[in-house]
This record gives structure tokens, sequence and C-alpha cells, in this order.
């Protein structure tokens, strides 16, 4: 690939983080080496992100398109737990403890996300130790608003005695 391509690839992604709140707070050198770490993942409507009992491997923000996350009820039947469009993130868990996927989740529309490895992010952290605090401070952050906003339809669901 010629270098200009790949600048503009960075660029793209730089530009599409910068919109995102969990990185608002990054300066311009770190959001191009954050950029220089990550890449695309494109599906089809109908395919799979990944299936609940996959790997994780990596976390996502959605660029474009809709996806669907689904859990797997003990019945055998899916639930819809959410519907995820633009600057959405998914798979923030992958980084932190690297268990298998949670929930399954699919391309309702076809649909585009820049991605951060697992690997992508060790040999960030390695290479920029302070830009690695700031990404997994920042993913702790993420995940602790969904824990909280998670715990709040648990509470609405559940009915008084």
């Amino acid at each position: 690939m010629p270098a200009n391509a790949m600048r503009k690839s960075e660029e793209e992604t730089m530009s599409f983080l910068e919109h995102l709140p969990i990185f608002l707070s990054l300066n311009v050198d770190e959001l191009s080496t954050l950029a220089r770490h990550m890449s695309y993942i494109h599906l089809q409507r109908g395919e799979y992100l990944f299936v609940e009992g996959d790997p994780g491997t990596f976390l996502g923000f959605v660029v474009n398109g809709i996806l669907e996350v689904q859990k797997r009820r003990e019945s055998g039947d899916y639930v819809t737990l959410a519907r995820l469009t633009k600057g959405a993130s998914i798979g923030e868990m992958a980084l932190i403890d690297k268990s298998p996927r949670s929930a399954t989740v699919i391309a309702r529309q076809a649909a585009t996300l820049v991605t951060l490895t697992d690997r992508a992010f060790d040999l960030l952290a390695e290479r920029h130790p302070p830009l690695g605090i700031k990404v997994i401070r920042k993913i702790a952050r993420l995940l602790s608003l969904n824990m909280r906003r998670t715990s709040s339809r648990l509470a609405d669901l559940i009915q008084a005695p």
C-alpha cells in the first residue's frame, strides 16, 4: 500500500476518533498514534461481527451502519439487547478481561467499524505507556457507564415484592 494511502486511512480514522466523546480529551499527536494502531472491519447486512462464545480480541466503534446485539436465552431463542449506530462502541471487555464474547453481534445494515485489537493495544501500551494508560482509563469509564445503565434497566425490570 502506498504511504500516502496509509496516511489517508490514518487521517480518516483520526477524524472519526476525534468526534467520539471518549477521545475528546486526546491531543492531535495522541489521536494520530491511536489511529495508527487501529484498523477497519466491513460487514454486509446479515453478517456476524462475532458470536457469543467467540474469543474477545478487539473493541470497535461503529463508523456507519446498524449493528444488533443479541443474547441467547436458556430457551435457545435470542433477545435483542441493543441496536448500535454511528459512534457506539462494542467489545470493550475484550481488552480488559480477554474472556469469550458475552453476546452475538449482527449487522442489520451494511456496517463499518474502526477497531483496536488486543495485540494492537498491547503494542500501543508498550510503545506509548502514557497513551495506553489514557486509553485503558477511557475504556474503563465506558464500561462503568454501561454498567450503570444496565443496573438502572435491571432495577426497572425487577418488580417489588
